[in-house]
């Protein structure tokens, strides 16, 4: 066996010091931070899957489809050098819905800011039953491919009644208060999201520095992992969107939708006893997730740069071939 799977698999039976309540208080936050996302949601969102019908569906199809698809066969691939925890972290990530910065990160990328709140808003309304589907589907069928896990199971029952908690309640009260209260919506909508947002990071910086140790002898494999897995999801999504003709703004915003996943749901599953019990090895899922949190930031804000200094290239060129 190569060291980088012997490494990988000493990391899942690795738990990670997450505090004696670290789970509960995920779960709260999460919630929390649904909430703040369901603010900013508005019927018009979702008219524009029948008005512009193309862009959604091929963007929604990458998301929920092709990333879980590419997610599979890169782990089925090369599941000799990965632990099966790592690799069904990979594929919950790919199974949850949309991260609330993509539609940052859209903006500043100058993409189609309005198809990038339409597919976060539809992505996460519809993860309620989508993310445990993918997560049960994929996972399993790694499981059943693996001679190592046989008896490992998806209790997909306690996925789906763990994200209607976390997710439908926090986004039907979010919608809820938008439509009976808009102006005190569009007043605390931001500071909600900021604040959540910054809870979350805040958390996940926490438990880095509570693992420190574990930190630095792990993180040179999750990085070049993580760092290929969302390599791949961005690749997904623009590929997509080439292929179905699309302009080049919702190729850009597809692309970072597609490529910014909500980690955080990912490792509020993954904290959850009734889903994950303690006698399940899941360190090396909790790496992959709590990581990924952390690089989707920073590889989203890359590529958003690489896009407007090309912008601002091709712009300057063509000025100079005008004069």
């Amino acid at each position: 066996m190569n060291e980088m799977f012997l490494q990988l698999q000493q990391l899942d039976s690795v738990k990670l010091n997450f505090g004696n309540n670290g789970g509960l208080i995920l779960s709260i936050v999460q919630a929390f931070i649904m909430f703040g996302v369901a603010l900013n949601i508005k019927p018009l969102h979702f008219k524009t899957a029948f008005t512009k019908p193309k862009s959604v569906i091929v963007g929604f199809v990458s998301q929920v489809l092709i990333l879980p698809l590419v997610t599979f066969l890169s782990v089925w691939i090369f599941k000799s050098y990965l632990s099966v925890a790592v690799a069904l972290g990979a594929i919950l990530v790919a199974s949850c819905p949309g991260g609330n910065i993509s539609n940052f990160i859209s903006s500043i990328s100058k993409g189609n800011i309005e198809l990038s709140v339409s597919l976060t808003a539809i992505s996460t309304v519809s993860a309620v039953i989508i993310t445990p589907l993918n997560f049960s589907f994929w996972g399993g069928l790694f499981i059943s491919s693996s001679d190592l896990v046989r008896d490992l199971y998806i209790p997909i029952s306690q996925v789906f009644k763990t994200l209607f908690l976390i997710i439908g309640i926090p986004l039907f009260l979010g919608i809820f208060f938008n439509q009976k209260f808009p102006e005190l919506t569009k007043k605390i909508a931001k500071p909600i999201q900021r604040i959540s947002l910054g809870i979350f990071m805040a958390m996940v910086i926490i438990a880095f520095a509570a693992n420190y140790q574990l930190f630095l002898q792990y993180i040179k494999y999750i990085l070049i992992i993580v760092l290929i897995h969302n390599a791949l999801a961005f690749l997904s999504g623009y590929f997509s969107a080439t292929v179905a003709n699309l302009n080049e703004k919702d190729r850009r915003t597809i692309t970072i939708e597609t490529g910014i996943q909500n980690s955080g749901l990912a490792l509020m599953l993954i904290f959850n006893p009734q889903i994950f019990p303690p006698e399940i090895l899941t360190g090396g899922m909790a790496f992959m997730a709590a990581w990924w949190g952390v690089w989707h930031i920073i590889s989203g804000l890359s590529l958003s740069w690489f896009w407007n200094f090309s912008r601002k290239n091709r712009y300057n060129k063509l000025i100079k071939e005008k004069l």
